[in-house]
């Protein structure tokens, strides 16, 4: 199908997927840019193994939703999970970051476990988050904290900046601090519910385990997922020895997932368009080059992709221009492919929501996004 009737079918997609959501089809685009950081605070304790599972099959479908959003928006994320001194560790924290593939990544590693007594580290956490991650500055920017736990906060630790100081610091900062309270400790409760009112966010209550993850397989999904193999063969990674490695994680990575995380690391991609990127974070000959961030003849022979090592200038370019070809092509299918997902979805979605909006983590996040980046 030609590109123009393929971006149509996108458009119509997105109107639907938004009417799905109660938010108007169509809207304009803003006029300028916007960026949009999320930061994800995770009680990573023992306590917490099934909302943990849940977040890892669903933080594609979590930034997709902000692109449903704002389909232009430069999109940050970052990740801190946190346990409790004496644990294996009291945080571990990964900056803001537009490399959303190696978040997911890191997400997938976490394990739960530890946590002694009921109180955890949440206001290292959340200190770490508000004060210490990298945000970018500036009235064009939205940013957005969720945090996620089921204990309340060790108030007796010396030297550690409490949760109403914390709070000061985001509002001055604008960051808006939303809660996630998995399980019902009423201790939890009335601080979870009184750092939403200070970060001006919203607190959220789900089961213990994260709720109902709600799934929808579609009769697209399988060449979905064939189709995005075919996309990926057309990588080149390049540079050092540890960043072609690292590149080749991440492809990796991606093959290994759940089915319908495929599919929505698809639909991110798709999505995103304009810099035909197959996993964000760079490193990929044929995508740099045809944007234009990477020149060809600067880069030395000893960091190409084994195969143009020794070729010709010439020998090199059609290489590239044949790899950028083919993605095209597949980038045109996949196109229409999520184009066709995302109506099935959409319809399925509007019947669903009949019966009242799922508790569960994924959903419970997306609704907030849509209310605070709309």
């Amino acid at each position: 199908m030609h590109r123009s009737l393929c971006l149509f079918g996108k458009t119509i997609a997105a109107g639907l997927v938004m009417t799905a959501f109660n938010l108007p089809a169509f809207a304009e685009s803003p006029a300028k840019k916007q960026h949009i950081e999320v930061a994800f605070v995770l009680d990573t304790t023992g306590s917490m193994a099934g909302l943990i599972d849940g977040a890892k099959r669903k933080i594609w479908s979590i930034a997709n939703t902000i692109i449903d959003v704002n389909p232009d928006a430069d999109i940050r994320m970052a990740l801190v999970a946190y346990r409790d001194q004496g644990d294996e560790y009291v945080l571990k924290s990964y900056d803001m970051s537009s490399d959303v593939q190696g978040l997911y990544g890191k997400l997938i590693k976490l394990e739960a476990d530890g946590g002694g007594d009921t109180p955890e580290s949440v206001n290292e956490a959340l200190d770490e988050a508000v004060r210490k991650l990298k945000w970018t500055k500036g009235d064009d920017t939205k940013r957005i904290v969720f945090l996620v736990g089921d204990a309340p906060p060790h108030m007796d630790y010396p030297n550690v900046w409490q949760y109403p100081q914390i709070m000061k610091r985001a509002k001055e900062e604008a960051i808006t601090v939303n809660t996630v309270q998995a399980g019902d400790d009423p201790d939890t409760t009335k601080v979870w519910r009184e750092i939403a009112q200070l970060g001006h966010g919203r607190y959220i209550a789900i089961p213990q385990d994260g709720g109902r993850i709600t799934i929808i397989e579609t009769p697209f999904d399988n060449d979905i997922i064939i189709l995005q193999q075919k996309i990926d063969k057309t990588v080149l990674p390049y540079g050092s020895g540890k960043e072609q490695t690292d590149l080749r994680m991440k492809l990796e990575t991606k093959a290994m997932a759940p089915a319908a995380v495929q599919v929505d690391n698809s639909r991110y991609y798709s999505k995103k368009g304009g810099a035909k990127e197959v996993v964000t974070g760079g490193g990929d000959l044929v995508a740099d080059v045809k944007n234009g961030t990477q020149k060809l003849d600067a880069i030395k022979d000893a960091e190409l992709p084994e195969g143009l090592r020794g070729k010709s200038a010439k020998e090199k370019q059609d290489m590239i221009e044949q790899r950028s070809q083919e993605r095209d092509k597949f980038e045109d299918a996949m196109v229409e492919l999520v184009t066709k997902r995302d109506a099935y979805v959409a319809e399925q979605s509007a019947k669903q929501s009949k019966d009242g909006a799922s508790d569960s983590f994924d959903t419970a996040v997306k609704e907030t996004l849509i209310e605070q980046l709309k």
